[in-house]
C-alpha cells in the first residue's frame, strides 16, 4: 500500500525534481504566483536592469525556481507552447483552482476525480505555463493505477 502524508501528498512525490521555469517578465510572474497560488518568495537574484537571474518560490511546500528567459531557454509565449506540465499537490484543489482563476489563470480542466486517486485541476498561467494541481484522495498501488488506466483507455471502457 502506498502512503500519503497528512497534507495529501503521496510519499513517492515527497522528493521530486525541482522545476526551473523561464518566463518573459519573471517579476510579474512571481507576483501572479503569489496572488493566484499563494506562493511565497524565498529569495531572488536580480540583475542591475531588474531582470531576474534566479528566484525561488514555494507553492504548497514545493519549491519552484523562476527566472527571466535567456540563453538556451525560451518562455512558452516565445516558443508558442510548452513541453512541460508542472504538477503540485495541494490540500484543497477546488479552492486552489478558484483562486487561480480569480487571479487571471485560464482553466484547462475543472477539478475532477481521476482514476489514479487524485482530484485534479489544470490551468494555464498568463505566462504560458501549464499547471496541474492535485489533492490525493485515495492511496492506490501503481499496479492498480495501471489496471484502471488501461481499462479506461480500452475500447470497452
Amino acid at each position: 500500500m502506498m502512503n500519503t502524508d497528512t497534507r495529501g501528498i503521496p510519499d513517492r512525490y515527497g522528493y521530486a525534481a525541482i522545476a526551473h521555469i523561464m518566463v518573459d517578465g519573471a517579476d510579474a510572474a512571481i507576483s501572479f504566483y503569489a496572488e493566484a497560488f499563494g506562493a511565497q518568495e524565498l529569495f531572488r537574484i536580480a540583475r542591475p536592469d531588474g531582470s531576474i537571474l534566479h528566484a525561488e518560490i514555494s507553492i504548497g511546500g514545493s519549491v519552484v525556481m523562476v527566472g527571466d528567459a535567456e540563453g538556451p531557454f525560451q518562455s512558452p509565449a516565445r516558443a508558442h507552447g510548452t513541453t512541460v506540465g508542472l504538477h503540485v499537490f495541494v490540500e484543497d484543489v477546488d479552492a486552489f483552482h478558484a483562486r487561480a482563476l480569480d487571479a487571471g489563470a485560464e482553466s484547462l480542466q475543472a477539478p475532477a476525480d481521476m482514476f489514479y486517486g487524485a482530484r485534479q485541476a489544470m490551468i494555464r498561467d498568463p505566462f504560458g505555463h501549464v499547471w496541474a494541481f492535485l489533492t490525493q484522495q485515495e492511496d492506490i498501488p501503481p499496479k492498480e493505477i495501471v489496471r484502471r488506466g488501461t481499462e479506461l483507455l480500452s475500447p470497452a471502457g
